[in-house]
């Protein structure tokens, strides 16, 4: 199976770390804004054809997928293109900045029925996929969610702290990973949303704090706290409280309430969220199913986060 990647940083690495361990696969054409920062990605990972051009890379012979790791602003106009193209699409999260956007991209994947997935990766996380599982089996059932995301980014850097040529959200990026989280670990559609905003930064135009809170339809509750802020220590974490414990999911590790490790690395086939999504996508290209994180199920996040952007106005 041959793919292009689009978005040669940091994030666009993380999926070309994750195409060398999946058999069967090869990335034959990078894209990135700059051609020689592009080529220099294409020759450290070996792929012979680098552009500017996601057109020229989606040309290449024999392509059937490609993979998005561009800015945000440009998931929608892009993803439509490659399904257009008649090419397999994983967008990586967010897959879009706006409601009407990602319908658009779910009505595309409708009317081709090409596989279009989104980069969910908390999904996949081994240690969300052991609550996962352990909620399917009835052995626990959430009671409440409570998700802090802090970060430093008074400037506009990515997450290698190189300049950025885009902006990022706390909402329609950081808070998608997390309201999406909740409704697939609670199994319920969310019926109610709060949300409320800090100032914008003065230049980045963007609120630099925020807090969200959510109900399911049998009163299931999350609460989110997002900084950009926050001066240390930085990530996501993640604490589950439910009727028959609780457990605290730091990135890959899994502790109970009582700071108890909880192994693991047996739930998957790799500990690496990234590449473990990369799986689900060439598989369900290759077996023809519908991928976990499908556009069409990570809809609803997208709805939530517009409602709640609408209370932010």
């Amino acid at each position: 199976m041959k793919v292009v990647l689009a978005g040669a940083g940091a994030f666009g690495k993380k999926h070309l770390d994750g195409i060398r361990k999946i058999d069967g696969v090869e990335c034959v054409s990078v894209v990135g804004r700059e051609i020689e920062s592009t080529r220099q990605v294409a020759e450290d990972y070996g792929i012979t054809h680098a552009t500017t051009d996601l057109a020229e890379a989606l040309e290449q012979p024999g392509v059937d997928a490609a993979i998005l790791c561009t800015p945000t602003q440009i998931h929608a106009s892009q993803a439509i293109q490659c399904m257009d193209s008649g090419k397999h699409v994983q967008v990586e999260i967010p897959l879009a900045d706006s409601l009407a956007d990602a319908k658009a991209i779910v009505a595309k994947q409708e009317e081709t029925g090409l596989v279009a997935m989104c980069g969910h990766t908390r999904r996949f996380n081994p240690s969300h996929q052991w609550i996962h599982n352990k909620i399917g089996a009835g052995e626990i059932n959430i009671q409440q969610m409570d998700i802090q995301t802090y970060f430093f980014r008074r400037k506009n850097i990515n997450a290698a702290g190189e300049p950025r040529s885009w902006t990022d959200h706390l909402l329609w990026h950081h808070a998608a990973h997390s309201v999406d989280l909740f409704q697939y670990q609670a199994r319920e559609k969310i019926i109610a949303v709060h949300g409320m905003e800090g100032p914008h930064h003065p230049e980045l135009g963007i609120a630099m704090d925020m807090s969200i809170q959510m109900k399911t339809v049998s009163g299931k509750i999350c609460t989110i706290s997002l900084s950009f802020n926050n001066d240390g220590p930085l990530g996501t974490y993640f604490r589950y409280i439910c009727d028959n414990g609780t457990y605290i999911a730091r990135y890959d590790d899994l502790v109970d309430g009582y700071e108890n490790t909880i192994d693991v690395s047996e739930v998957d086939v790799s500990m690496n969220g990234i590449e473990l999504q990369d799986r689900e996508f060439f598989a369900a290209i290759a077996e023809g199913y519908e991928p976990n994180a499908s556009v069409a199920q990570v809809l609803d996040c997208y709805q939530v986060l517009h409602d709640v952007e609408e209370r932010f106005d």
